[in-house]
């Protein structure tokens, strides 16, 4: 017991959104929408002038090979937040992910709906993000689509605890274990992108799974409930490389 209210208490202490910027006000739509990211403010100046910006289209790929990833996920206790933009998941260390023979560790999962990324122009319902970070400061996130099926029972507790409204984390007696919310494979897309948030910030090392993962239409739509339609248009791949895990 008290080595899961250290881990709480450790949860608390991660910034509320840890890879957005603080200040200009942004939305998905209207004046502060997606189109206007760019202008809203200095420090969100790639989201307008960068050339590897994300989401993309991940049916452009432009080759085709294996990548070794592999996600070593741990079950422990859970902070969630909404931030305005996203319901959000923070994880005690303890977690990690090797990709390409780099060591980054889990910081957060959040969700869109619709995915942002799309596959031939299909977009998902639902996409969750993984995102970590590794000793130098290198960011690498891992995208899992979801499908209308079967329910999630590791997605049920993040339903059940989402905030409605925005609401700095807090912890969660549940806890999660985050390998539940991945599919059995983890054949990925691979590519050099963005943050798809504001400050759009470049550098990040993306995967993609191939293979899906379920939810009840009632838990996808719970979480929409939420979250609205909160995807960053597709944005091109401008000859960056983007391998495809093939057939």
């Amino acid at each position: 017991m008290k080595k899961m209210v250290l881990a709480l208490i450790a949860l608390l202490g991660m910034p509320a959104a840890p890879l957005a910027a603080s200040g200009a006000h942004w939305t998905y739509e209207g004046h502060e929408g997606p189109e206007h990211w760019g202008e809203l403010a200095p420090e969100f100046m790639q989201c307008r002038s960068g050339k590897m910006q994300s989401p993309i289209d991940l049916g452009l790929a432009n080759a085709t090979g294996h990548i070794d990833i592999w996600a070593n996920y741990q079950e422990g206790p859970m902070a969630i937040l909404n931030n305005g933009h996203t319901v959000q998941i923070n994880f005690p260390s303890g977690s990690r992910l090797i990709s390409g023979g780099r060591e980054y560790e889990l910081l957060q999962v959040h969700f869109h709906t619709p995915s942002e990324e799309a596959v031939n122009g299909k977009r998902y319902p639902m996409v969750a993000h993984f995102v970590h970070k590794s000793a130098s400061g290198s960011l690498a996130v891992l995208g899992v689509f979801f499908e209308e099926g079967p329910a999630n029972s590791e997605l049920a507790k993040i339903v059940v605890a989402a905030p409605k409204k925005e609401r700095e984390a807090f912890p969660v007696r549940a806890t999660l274990d985050p390998s539940g919310l991945l599919p059995s494979s983890l054949d990925v897309w691979r590519y050099q992108g963005s943050l798809t948030t504001p400050p759009c910030s470049e550098g990040v090392n993306w995967h993609v799974a191939k293979a899906t993962v379920t939810a009840s239409p009632e838990q996808i739509a719970a979480l929409h409930a939420i979250l609205g339609d909160n995807a960053r248009p597709l944005q091109p791949l401008n000859g960056r490389l983007l391998i495809s895990p093939g057939n």
